[in-house]
């Protein structure tokens, strides 16, 4: 605990964020810094949440602890929704209360003595959680890294893909696609390369599809797509970008019985082992919603709130390319990624907190490789996107 740094960085901004309101309480604030989502979530599965509720207040209705790996009919559903023909089943799907706290079920069931590759940059909690376990090694003031952790570089002049030619073998790859701050989505090229290494080397990828929902090109959205993943990868993944679940608390682990450890023995039996360990089960009311989400009627209107973030992100993106700024992601992904050459992330965060009242993320929060950039949040208000773009505009003329 004491190799963390101050503090988890999504918390560090909301500090920041109450500081700037106390000091200008009279300012609008824009918030595009924590990921957050803001659009209700649809009525079909409210209702369905709903009447599981009330359910519960009858003696036919009631119900207590369910199965600790989650409701049967979601996981197959889930299965079939998100990995139809990828030779996923239902019983390797465990749902949960959502990918960050699996992320840390899955540091547990890895333990302290594994090696830790990381994209850079990257989601904070992949790094911090190794640092918890006891995986990292020391922090360099210097650097920003710590010893025992591989840092893939990912940056435009490598596609944000890592040159994996130069990257020493590790156990455990985290990687996530799209790429959360990047919103740079692999190809199925690029994620072929990445399985074929992980069998190379005999390392289990952790692989991310949290923003999978808002790919818009032909980029796979699971790593299961690719032949022979099975063998080398575990997905997680999230109802809390998709389906506004971020407050509802739910998601889903692939743990394929194919995985399997150097002396044959199955990862997923392990998994298990953790899950009824330290796991109670998702919430019944919250498996209710994640069924109704994967209706035909559910899944339509969800992708429609999907499609407004999504055109969030282009305004976003736009905005900033005509101010003559580089700007990455905004099209696979509800995050924009915008390079400051030759500056502080801190410091433009800072500026533009100051000067225009939005919220922002400094890049260098994600890793090393984000100093000079800045991301900025799609999940807003379409009025605040419009607002926020015109203030940045008139900012930066």
């Amino acid at each position: 605990m004491e190799s963390l740094r101050s503090g988890y960085l999504f918390p560090e901004i909301s500090k920041r964020e109450l500081e700037h309101t106390r000091k200008h309480p009279h300012a609008k604030l824009i918030r595009l810094g924590v990921g957050d989502t803001t659009q209700p979530i649809p009525d079909i599965i409210t209702s369905a949440m709903a009447k599981q509720v009330y359910a519960l207040s009858t003696v036919q209705g009631y119900r207590g602890y369910g199965a600790e790996q989650g409701n049967l009919e979601l996981r197959m559903a889930i299965a079939e929704r998100f990995y139809k023909g990828m030779g996923v089943k239902g019983d390797e799907v465990f749902v949960s209360d959502g990918a960050q706290c699996d992320i840390s079920r899955l540091q547990m069931l890895l333990g302290s003595n594994v090696t830790v590759a990381v994209q850079d940059p990257s989601f904070p909690a992949y790094v911090d959680s190794s640092v918890i376990v006891g995986q990292s090694g020391k922090l360099n003031e210097e650097t920003g890294k710590y010893s025992k952790i591989v840092y893939m570089n990912c940056e435009p002049e490598n596609n944000f893909f890592p040159d994996l030619s130069r990257t020493p073998r590790t156990d455990i790859i985290f990687f996530c696609s799209p790429n959360n701050p990047t919103g740079s989505a692999a190809s199925r090229q690029q994620l072929k390369q990445l399985v074929d290494f992980a069998k190379a080397n005999g390392s289990i990828i952790i692989y991310d599809s949290a923003y999978s929902a808002y790919i818009s090109d032909n980029s796979p959205r699971s790593i299961f797509e690719i032949p022979g993943a099975n063998e080398v990868a575990i997905e997680v993944s999230s109802f809390s970008k998709f389906a506004g679940f971020t407050g509802v608390r739910l998601g889903w682990t692939v743990v394929p019985e194919e995985l399997r450890y150097s002396n044959g023995h199955p990862v997923m039996k392990d998994f298990d082992r953790i899950v009824c360990t330290c796991f109670n089960g998702a919430s019944n009311i919250a498996q209710a919603g994640g069924l109704a989400c994967l209706s035909p009627d559910g899944f339509q209107a969800v992708s429609c709130v999907v499609n407004h973030y999504k055109e969030n992100a282009k305004i976003l993106a736009e905005t900033f390319d005509s101010i003559g700024l580089k700007v990455y992601g905004g099209k696979n992904s509800p995050y924009v990624w915008v390079h400051f050459p030759g500056s502080s992330s801190l410091n433009v965060f800072n500026e533009i907190l100051e000067r225009t009242h939005i919220v922002t993320i400094p890049g260098k929060g994600f890793g090393p490789a984000g100093e000079e950039y800045i991301r900025l949040s799609a999940f807003g208000h379409r009025e605040c996107i419009l607002e926020a773009a015109s203030r940045l505009q008139n900012f930066y003329k």
